[in-house]
Formats: structure tokens, sequence, C-alpha cells
């Protein structure tokens, strides 16, 4: 028999949970790991909100989230629904009715905290009005938003009371006949984002998770914080979509959830980099050569490999399994595909040349998509 690896059981695993669908994006069923965002415009703005989000799109983004603080903000909500190139889904808190309303205007999702709508009867309304809009709803739990009947429990831990509020959230939805759920139950801190996940994964398998470390502050922290909770999550099969929460331009937020899907093999939308660390050895300026390299990437469209080696001994031996790359050595690189050295160039022409490489074998030409037409 063959050896099932540990990466195929993680997609087993995801394999399991209900398909939902938001829009036309496909959360859970073993749909790829979707890549969420918010705006942080004003929903009442609907030009800027959808300036924004064409610019998360255009960075990967395929769910977007927004907020609706107030009835004010669902005319932006309405326009937002109707031109997004984006799933919307209508972020709502306290306020039943703006819920009911936004699943009207053309929401493909609500998110609420059943824990905050304030009674049974107000969730129920809100369920009804997503199966009428034939919608899912995400059931959103954290510290602030836990059952009533395990907030104030002295002998529970956070842990504990966050798996409690959301598998009694998941029963009730469930008891109403509403199957298309998707749940997260978020904390700020990692070692409680494991725990929480982990049991949910195990208590409630076939219900879609939507992971990721709430509030973990800006852009290095909190990339560490997410890389470390949500890297783990998805390594063992948990998550089958993600926001990765960053005090920062939510783009940032797009960017570092597709590194993050990239470095563990399960997704790719743009170029990977493999650069050494620079040492003694290295007899070019390597930093800023790299940080060139990097920079140009962002506008190549095509999942390949480069490589920017500062030496021989890394070189074309320790990256032969890139698509393309350069070894450095004393004021010159050498050019090598798939371990190959091609040719030899000047250091100040490195960059140059590595791209006119790239941008002639694998960027496509519109010439070349007509001929595919």
């Amino acid at each position: 028999m063959a050896e099932i690896t540990d990466m195929r059981m993680a997609e087993l695993a995801r394999e399991k949970t209900h398909p939902v669908m938001v829009g036309s994006v496909q959360v859970g069923g073993g749909a790829p790991v979707s890549v969420q965002s918010m705006c942080t415009t004003k929903t009442t703005d609907a030009a800027a909100t959808l300036a924004q989000v064409k610019t998360l799109a255009d960075a990967g983004c395929e769910i977007i989230r927004v907020a609706i603080p107030d009835a004010h903000a669902l005319a932006g909500f309405e326009e937002i629904c109707q031109k997004s190139p984006l799933p919307v889904v209508a972020d709502i808190h306290f306020d039943h009715r703006l819920a009911i309303e936004a699943a009207r205007l053309g929401a493909s999702a609500l998110r609420i905290n059943p824990g905050n709508i304030g009674s049974w009867e107000r969730v129920d309304a809100v369920i009804e009005a997503a199966q009428k809009a034939r919608i899912p709803i995400r059931i959103g739990v954290n510290a602030g938003s836990l059952a009533k009947e395990f907030d104030t429990r002295p002998d529970m831990t956070l842990t504990e009371k966050l798996v409690a509020s959301a598998s009694s959230f998941v029963a009730h939805f469930q008891a109403r006949g509403f199957d298309d759920i998707v749940l997260s139950a978020k904390a700020h801190d990692v070692p409680t984002t494991l725990a929480v996940y982990r049991a949910l994964s195990r208590e409630l398998p076939r219900i879609p998770l939507h992971i990721g470390v709430t509030e973990a502050g800006t852009l290095r922290q909190g990339t560490v914080k997410n890389a470390a909770a949500v890297g783990i999550l998805l390594e063992q099969g948990i998550g089958d979509t993600m926001r990765l929460s960053l005090t920062a331009d939510p783009v940032e937020e797009v960017h570092v959830a597709w590194e993050l899907l990239a470095a563990l093999g399960m997704r790719r939308n743009k170029p990977e980099l493999v650069s050494c660390p620079t040492c003694g050895r290295c007899g070019v300026n390597m930093i800023p050569i790299a940080e060139k390299v990097s920079k140009r990437l962002e506008d190549v469209h095509a999942p390949i490999s480069v490589a920017v080696m500062g030496c021989v001994v890394n070189g074309p031996g320790e990256a032969r399994g890139v698509d393309i790359g350069v070894a450095c050595g004393k004021g010159s690189a050498v050019l090598f595909e798939k371990g190959v050295p091609t040719k030899k160039i000047a250091e100040k022409d490195i960059v140059d040349e590595l791209f006119g490489e790239i941008e002639a074998r694998f960027v496509k030409k519109p010439d070349d998509e007509d001929k595919n037409t």
C-alpha cells in the first residue's frame, strides 16, 4: 500500500467538511483554502470601498468582508454588492435587523456573533433571512461574544468557553434546519488559537472552519503570530478559509496569506524567491540585489521559482530545483536554469538580465493569449 503523506492526510481531513458556497467561492468540502480580508473603508462610501475591494482582488483576495455598523451603511452596502468583483460578506454586530436587511440587499454571506445579537428569537430571524436569500452564515465567536451560559463560569478556561459557545451555537442553527455554516472561534494568542481549533475540528468535523489569529498586532508581530498558528493548523488539515488579521493595509493580509499557503506547498499565485542570507564569501552587494528582484517579482504573475544566491557554495547546486536564478561571484554572476549555467553577467546588469530572461521565458504575452483563444 502506498504511503499517505502528511499533506495528503491534511487534504483528506478538509474533504470531510460540508461544502458551503460564498458567492462563487466554495468553502469546505475539499476546496482550496480560500483567502479573505476585510475592508477598512467606510461602507457608506461605496466608491472608496469598491476601489479597495479591487486592490484586494488584484492582490489575490477571494472573499471580502465589510462592516455594517448602522442603517446608514446599508445603501452603500447594496451598491458594493452589485459592483464588487468578490463575494461580499456582511459583518454584523448587535442589531439583527441589519443582518436581515443585508441578506435582502445582496450579501453573499452573513457574519454574526450570536452571543451579542441579543436573544435566540433575533438569531432565528437572521437564520430565516439567510434561508430565504440562500446564503451561508459565519458564526463568529470570540472572548467578547460568548454564549451567556458559559461567559462568567469561573470553572472554565477561555478555550473551553470558546469551544462550548461555538458548539452550542452550531447546535442551535442545525436544530433550525440550517447547515450552511462556517465557524470561527478566535483568540489573540497562538496557544489558545491552536487549542480551540483543534478541539472544534474533533467535535464538529463537518463544519468548515474560518481560521486566523484575531487582534494579532501590527505587520511584523501579526505576521509571526498568524504564520505560527495558521501554519500549524493548515499542516494538520484544520481550516477551510482564513483571514490573517493585521493592523496594517489589508493588502498585507492577503500577501501574507498567500506566502503562507505557498510556503506550505498548498497554493501559489506568484513567484517564489529563493535567496541566501549572505556571508563573508559573498563577492557582490547581495542584499540590495535580492531586494530589487523581490520588488520586481511583485509584477510577475507566474508561479515560478527564482533564486538569488550569493556565492558558488549556495549557487546552482543548492538551487538546482528552481526555474531560473543567478549565482554571484566576485563582481559578477552566473545565470542558471534548473541548475544549468547559461551565461555570465556583470554585477551592474544582474537584475536587468535576470528579468529579461524571466520575461522572455515565463511571462505570457498578449499575442500568446490570443493564440490560445
